[in-house]
Protein backbone atom coordinates (compact mmCIF):
# COMPACT_ATOMS: atom_id res chain seq x y z
CA UNK A 1 0.00 0.00 0.00
CA UNK A 2 1.36 3.60 -1.09
CA UNK A 3 0.57 5.08 2.08
CA UNK A 4 2.31 2.95 4.88
CA UNK A 5 5.36 2.33 2.26
CA UNK A 6 6.12 6.11 2.75
CA UNK A 7 5.53 6.15 6.35
CA UNK A 8 7.93 3.30 6.58
CA UNK A 9 10.30 5.41 4.55
CA UNK A 10 9.97 8.58 6.64
CA UNK A 11 10.61 6.60 10.01
CA UNK A 12 14.17 4.84 8.64
CA UNK A 13 15.27 8.33 6.93
CA UNK A 14 14.41 9.73 10.85
CA UNK A 15 16.92 6.90 12.08
CA UNK A 16 19.21 7.08 9.20
CA UNK A 17 19.80 10.97 10.16
CA UNK A 18 20.35 10.09 13.96
CA UNK A 19 22.82 7.29 12.94
CA UNK A 20 24.83 9.72 10.77
CA UNK A 21 24.44 12.11 13.75
CA UNK A 22 26.43 9.67 15.84
CA UNK A 23 29.07 9.40 13.17
CA UNK A 24 30.68 6.01 14.32
CA UNK A 25 30.44 5.70 17.84
CA UNK A 26 28.73 2.63 17.00
CA UNK A 27 32.02 1.06 17.14
CA UNK A 28 33.12 2.90 20.37
CA UNK A 29 33.89 0.75 23.55
CA UNK A 30 33.17 2.68 26.73
CA UNK A 31 32.92 2.34 30.06
CA UNK A 32 30.25 0.01 31.94
CA UNK A 33 28.76 3.66 33.88
CA UNK A 34 28.91 4.50 30.21
CA UNK A 35 26.95 1.63 28.60
CA UNK A 36 24.36 1.67 31.59
CA UNK A 37 23.54 5.31 30.69
CA UNK A 38 23.49 4.95 26.90
CA UNK A 39 21.02 1.70 27.58
CA UNK A 40 18.99 4.12 29.87
CA UNK A 41 19.10 6.93 27.19
CA UNK A 42 18.26 4.68 24.04
CA UNK A 43 15.82 2.65 25.62
CA UNK A 44 13.50 5.64 27.12
CA UNK A 45 14.30 7.65 23.42
CA UNK A 46 12.85 4.49 21.52
CA UNK A 47 9.88 4.19 23.71
CA UNK A 48 9.23 7.76 23.59
CA UNK A 49 9.44 8.00 19.68
CA UNK A 50 7.11 4.98 18.90
CA UNK A 51 4.37 6.22 21.74
CA UNK A 52 4.30 9.50 20.73
CA UNK A 53 4.61 8.99 16.86
CA UNK A 54 2.10 6.18 16.98
CA UNK A 55 -0.34 8.80 19.01
CA UNK A 56 0.61 11.67 16.10
CA UNK A 57 -0.60 9.38 13.84
CA UNK A 58 -3.83 8.45 15.25
CA UNK A 59 -4.68 12.27 15.84
CA UNK A 60 -3.50 13.78 12.60
CA UNK A 61 -4.25 10.70 9.97
CA UNK A 62 -6.14 7.99 11.38
CA UNK A 63 -9.12 9.70 13.38
CA UNK A 64 -9.94 10.86 9.79
CA UNK A 65 -10.18 7.71 8.94
CA UNK A 66 -11.04 5.50 11.64
CA UNK A 67 -14.33 3.11 10.63
CA UNK A 68 -14.35 1.51 14.17
CA UNK A 69 -14.48 -1.65 12.65
CA UNK A 70 -11.00 -3.90 11.74
CA UNK A 71 -10.87 -4.93 8.57
CA UNK A 72 -8.35 -6.87 6.04
CA UNK A 73 -6.74 -5.50 2.10
CA UNK A 74 -5.50 -7.30 -0.39
CA UNK A 75 -3.32 -4.83 -2.55
CA UNK A 76 -0.77 -7.70 -3.20
CA UNK A 77 -1.80 -7.27 -7.14
CA UNK A 78 -0.88 -3.26 -6.85
CA UNK A 79 1.86 -1.78 -8.26
CA UNK A 80 3.68 -4.72 -10.58
CA UNK A 81 4.38 -5.28 -6.38
CA UNK A 82 7.18 -2.32 -6.64
CA UNK A 83 5.46 -0.97 -2.76
CA UNK A 84 5.86 -4.61 -1.36
CA UNK A 85 9.48 -4.53 -2.81
CA UNK A 86 9.72 -1.13 -0.97
CA UNK A 87 8.37 -2.25 2.17
CA UNK A 88 11.06 -5.37 1.96
CA UNK A 89 14.13 -2.65 1.54
CA UNK A 90 12.67 -0.53 4.45
CA UNK A 91 12.18 -2.72 7.07
CA UNK A 92 15.89 -4.50 6.67
CA UNK A 93 17.02 -0.74 6.81
CA UNK A 94 15.39 0.14 10.09
CA UNK A 95 16.53 -3.54 11.27
CA UNK A 96 20.33 -2.69 10.36
CA UNK A 97 20.07 0.92 11.89
CA UNK A 98 18.44 -0.55 15.21
CA UNK A 99 20.64 -3.39 15.56
CA UNK A 100 24.16 -0.75 14.72
CA UNK A 101 22.12 1.25 17.82
CA UNK A 102 22.14 -1.39 20.37
CA UNK A 103 25.48 -2.29 19.54
CA UNK A 104 26.93 1.27 20.38
CA UNK A 105 24.58 1.13 23.72
CA UNK A 106 26.68 -2.27 24.70
CA UNK A 107 23.57 -4.76 24.58
CA UNK A 108 24.24 -7.93 24.36
CA UNK A 109 23.70 -10.40 20.93
CA UNK A 110 20.58 -11.78 21.96
CA UNK A 111 19.38 -8.70 22.91
CA UNK A 112 21.01 -6.34 19.72
CA UNK A 113 19.09 -9.27 17.16
CA UNK A 114 15.57 -9.96 19.00
CA UNK A 115 14.81 -6.50 20.54
CA UNK A 116 16.83 -4.06 18.47
CA UNK A 117 16.37 -5.96 15.31
CA UNK A 118 12.42 -6.28 15.74
CA UNK A 119 11.72 -3.07 17.43
CA UNK A 120 10.61 -1.45 14.04
CA UNK A 121 8.97 -4.71 12.68
CA UNK A 122 7.13 -4.07 15.75
CA UNK A 123 6.62 -0.97 15.37
CA UNK A 124 5.51 -0.91 11.69
CA UNK A 125 3.15 -3.88 12.73
CA UNK A 126 1.15 -1.26 14.92
CA UNK A 127 0.71 1.35 12.08
CA UNK A 128 -0.67 -1.83 9.83
CA UNK A 129 -2.80 -2.57 12.42
CA UNK A 130 -4.18 1.07 12.55
CA UNK A 131 -4.67 0.51 8.87
CA UNK A 132 -7.03 -2.04 9.60
CA UNK A 133 -9.34 0.37 11.10
CA UNK A 134 -9.15 2.77 8.20
CA UNK A 135 -12.00 3.68 5.65
CA UNK A 136 -9.99 3.59 2.50
CA UNK A 137 -7.53 0.65 2.77
CA UNK A 138 -7.16 -2.03 5.70
CA UNK A 139 -4.57 -4.63 6.99
CA UNK A 140 -2.87 -6.36 4.59
CA UNK A 141 -0.71 -9.61 4.73
CA UNK A 142 1.43 -8.85 1.79
CA UNK A 143 2.73 -5.67 3.33
CA UNK A 144 3.37 -7.80 7.04
CA UNK A 145 4.74 -10.78 4.84
CA UNK A 146 7.37 -7.69 2.89
CA UNK A 147 8.23 -6.56 6.01
CA UNK A 148 8.84 -10.44 7.56
CA UNK A 149 11.25 -10.66 4.96
CA UNK A 150 13.09 -7.65 4.91
CA UNK A 151 13.72 -8.31 8.94
CA UNK A 152 14.45 -11.68 8.95
CA UNK A 153 17.15 -10.93 6.05
CA UNK A 154 19.04 -8.04 8.48
CA UNK A 155 18.63 -10.39 11.79
CA UNK A 156 19.89 -13.83 9.75
CA UNK A 157 23.13 -12.04 8.25
CA UNK A 158 23.65 -10.28 11.79
CA UNK A 159 23.99 -13.69 13.32
CA UNK A 160 25.62 -15.75 11.17
CA UNK A 161 28.00 -13.17 9.52
CA UNK A 162 28.11 -9.95 12.14
CA UNK A 163 27.87 -8.12 9.13
CA UNK A 164 25.53 -7.09 6.15
CA UNK A 165 26.99 -9.31 2.88
CA UNK A 166 23.71 -8.83 0.86
CA UNK A 167 22.88 -5.87 0.89
CA UNK A 168 19.53 -3.63 -0.17
CA UNK A 169 19.72 -0.51 -2.14
CA UNK A 170 17.52 1.95 -3.88
CA UNK A 171 18.17 4.41 -7.23
CA UNK A 172 15.65 6.84 -8.47
CA UNK A 173 15.42 8.59 -11.60
CA UNK A 174 12.40 10.89 -11.93
CA UNK A 175 9.88 9.99 -15.31
CA UNK A 176 7.48 11.87 -17.02
CA UNK A 177 4.17 9.44 -15.71
CA UNK A 178 3.73 12.33 -12.65
CA UNK A 179 2.56 15.12 -14.92
CA UNK A 180 -0.60 12.51 -15.74
CA UNK A 181 -1.19 11.56 -12.62
CA UNK A 182 0.18 14.14 -10.25
CA UNK A 183 -2.10 13.53 -6.78
CA UNK A 184 -1.38 10.01 -6.64
CA UNK A 185 2.81 9.92 -8.29
CA UNK A 186 3.35 13.26 -6.93
CA UNK A 187 3.55 17.26 -7.94
CA UNK A 188 7.56 17.41 -7.44
CA UNK A 189 10.36 16.14 -7.46
CA UNK A 190 10.62 15.42 -3.10
CA UNK A 191 7.04 13.65 -3.49
CA UNK A 192 7.77 11.79 -6.62
CA UNK A 193 11.01 9.95 -4.99
CA UNK A 194 8.65 8.97 -2.20
CA UNK A 195 5.50 8.16 -4.77
CA UNK A 196 6.62 7.63 -8.56
CA UNK A 197 7.18 3.89 -8.31
CA UNK A 198 8.30 4.37 -12.26
CA UNK A 199 11.49 5.68 -11.15
CA UNK A 200 12.34 3.74 -8.11
CA UNK A 201 14.80 0.93 -8.53
CA UNK A 202 15.65 -1.34 -5.98
CA UNK A 203 18.63 -3.64 -5.60
CA UNK A 204 19.95 -6.68 -4.21
CA UNK A 205 23.88 -6.25 -3.89
CA UNK A 206 26.78 -8.47 -2.51
CA UNK A 207 30.16 -9.02 -2.90
CA UNK A 208 31.27 -12.35 -3.51
CA UNK A 209 34.81 -11.39 -1.99
CA UNK A 210 33.34 -11.36 1.53
CA UNK A 211 32.67 -15.56 0.91
CA UNK A 212 35.98 -16.11 0.30
CA UNK A 213 38.90 -16.20 2.68
CA UNK A 214 42.42 -15.47 1.08
CA UNK A 215 45.06 -14.07 2.50
CA UNK A 216 45.65 -11.62 -0.27
CA UNK A 217 43.45 -7.95 -0.15
CA UNK A 218 40.58 -8.97 -2.02
CA UNK A 219 38.62 -5.64 -3.07
CA UNK A 220 35.86 -6.75 -1.02
CA UNK A 221 33.89 -3.36 -1.45
CA UNK A 222 33.74 -4.39 -5.27
CA UNK A 223 29.65 -5.89 -5.78
CA UNK A 224 27.77 -7.06 -8.21
CA UNK A 225 23.71 -5.72 -8.06
CA UNK A 226 20.28 -7.32 -9.37
CA UNK A 227 17.62 -4.79 -9.83
CA UNK A 228 13.89 -4.51 -9.98
CA UNK A 229 11.76 -1.66 -11.37
CA UNK A 230 8.80 -1.05 -13.21
CA UNK A 231 7.43 1.11 -15.98
CA UNK A 232 4.26 2.36 -17.22
CA UNK A 233 2.38 2.75 -14.24
CA UNK A 234 -0.47 5.64 -14.09
CA UNK A 235 -2.59 4.04 -11.30
CA UNK A 236 -2.37 1.08 -8.26
CA UNK A 237 -3.95 -1.65 -10.31
CA UNK A 238 -4.47 0.38 -13.82
CA UNK A 239 -4.12 3.48 -15.86
CA UNK A 240 -7.31 4.94 -15.13
CA UNK A 241 -6.48 8.16 -16.85
CA UNK A 242 -7.00 8.96 -20.43
CA UNK A 243 -4.25 11.11 -21.95
CA UNK A 244 -5.61 12.67 -25.13
CA UNK A 245 -4.34 15.77 -27.32
CA UNK A 246 -5.75 18.44 -29.11
CA UNK A 247 -6.14 16.41 -31.86
CA UNK A 248 -7.86 13.48 -30.16
CA UNK A 249 -4.75 11.00 -30.24
CA UNK A 250 -4.79 9.09 -27.51
CA UNK A 251 -1.33 7.90 -25.52
CA UNK A 252 -1.30 4.88 -23.74
CA UNK A 253 1.19 3.33 -21.53
CA UNK A 254 2.03 -0.22 -20.97
CA UNK A 255 2.87 -1.51 -17.35
CA UNK A 256 5.77 -3.78 -17.52
CA UNK A 257 8.40 -5.42 -14.89
CA UNK A 258 12.37 -4.50 -15.53
CA UNK A 259 15.47 -6.24 -14.73
CA UNK A 260 18.44 -5.04 -14.17
CA UNK A 261 22.58 -6.16 -13.70
CA UNK A 262 25.41 -3.88 -12.69
CA UNK A 263 28.43 -3.53 -10.57
CA UNK A 264 27.87 -1.93 -7.37
CA UNK A 265 30.69 -0.70 -4.51
CA UNK A 266 30.01 -1.52 -0.93
CA UNK A 267 30.58 1.32 1.01
CA UNK A 268 30.48 0.02 4.23
CA UNK A 269 33.30 -2.13 3.44
CA UNK A 270 35.86 1.11 2.55
CA UNK A 271 37.38 2.42 5.63
CA UNK A 272 39.36 5.51 6.22
CA UNK A 273 41.19 6.93 9.74
CA UNK A 274 38.31 9.12 9.75
CA UNK A 275 35.18 8.26 11.60
CA UNK A 276 32.80 10.91 10.35
CA UNK A 277 33.69 10.30 6.82
CA UNK A 278 32.88 6.12 7.76
CA UNK A 279 29.56 7.21 8.91
CA UNK A 280 28.59 8.93 5.94
CA UNK A 281 29.67 5.74 3.61
CA UNK A 282 28.20 3.93 5.60
CA UNK A 283 24.60 6.14 5.42
CA UNK A 284 25.20 6.55 2.16
CA UNK A 285 25.22 2.77 1.18
CA UNK A 286 21.94 2.26 0.80
CA UNK A 287 21.84 3.90 -2.49
CA UNK A 288 22.99 2.53 -5.44
CA UNK A 289 26.19 4.22 -7.21
CA UNK A 290 25.82 4.87 -11.19
CA UNK A 291 27.37 1.90 -13.07
CA UNK A 292 26.78 0.54 -16.11
CA UNK A 293 23.50 -2.06 -16.28
CA UNK A 294 22.67 -4.22 -18.19
CA UNK A 295 18.56 -3.73 -18.25
CA UNK A 296 16.01 -6.81 -19.47
CA UNK A 297 12.39 -5.97 -20.65
CA UNK A 298 9.86 -7.67 -22.41
CA UNK A 299 12.28 -10.47 -23.73
CA UNK A 300 14.70 -7.41 -25.25
CA UNK A 301 17.67 -6.11 -23.28
CA UNK A 302 19.36 -3.00 -23.39
CA UNK A 303 22.27 -1.21 -21.85
CA UNK A 304 22.62 2.00 -20.09
CA UNK A 305 26.65 3.63 -19.18
CA UNK A 306 24.97 4.84 -16.16
CA UNK A 307 21.98 3.78 -14.20
CA UNK A 308 21.29 3.99 -10.52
Amino acid sequence: MLLSSIRIRIVFVFLLIIHLAKGNSFELRDSLKTIRYKKIGLSVFCGGLTAGSLLYLNQVWYSNYNTGKFHYFDDSHEWLQMDKVGHFHSTFQISNLTMKAFDWAGFNKKQKLFIGGTLGYGYLTAVEIMDGYSKGWGFSWSDMGANTLGTALAIGQEAAWKEQRFNLKIGFHQTSYAQYNPDLLGKNLSEQMLKDYNGQTYWLSVSPFTFIKSDKKLPKWLAVSFGYGADGMIGANYNNVVIQDEQGNVTTFERQRQYYFSIDVDLSKIKTKYKFVNAILNSLNILKIPAPTLEFQNGKSKFHYFYF
